[in-house]
């Protein structure tokens, strides 16, 4: 089990994949991600619209078109992609799901959890996209199960 939503999971593993895939100026279409990345097709086209309408990938329809990232999507931070498809949640919420957790009023998890989350956060802000595509060219990191 993972620290984000399945499909969130989903939607980071397909943005590494179309950066992976795209940085000679290909395109890359939603059946060569899915099967990428392990995805389920019909499930990924709709979290790919999404990015898309956020402008976090971009897209182009027609028989030549696809998915890919420019130099501008290649350096957005991976906390865009969390924003967008989890919201901040997993950045400001309490370990525990509870409304009223705060520094005044907090929960038994509430500190740990804090500097847990706080970590997760900078991590996410201080990589981008296209941080991990030497690695991914290289072999060394897998974005299948």
């Amino acid at each position: 089990m993972g620290v984000f939503s399945k499909t969130c999971e989903y939607a980071m593993r397909a943005v590494f994949f179309i950066a992976h895939r795209t940085t000679a100026g290909e395109r890359v279409g939603i059946r060569e991600i899915a099967a990428g990345i392990d995805s389920p097709e019909a499930f990924l086209a709709k979290i790919m619209q999404d990015l898309t309408r956020r402008g976090i990938v971009n897209s182009i329809k027609g028989p030549n078109g696809g998915f890919y990232m420019d130099a501008a999507s290649l350096k957005k931070p991976l906390s865009e992609v969390v924003l967008a498809v989890d919201g901040d949640g997993i950045f400001v919420g309490c370990g525990m799901g509870l409304e009223y957790c705060s520094a005044v009023n907090p929960c038994p998890l509430h500190n740990e959890f804090m500097e847990i989350r706080t970590r997760i956060q900078k991590m996410m802000q201080e990589n981008t996209i296209g941080d991990f595509n030497e690695e991914l060219n290289l072999g060394i990191l897998s974005l299948k199960k």
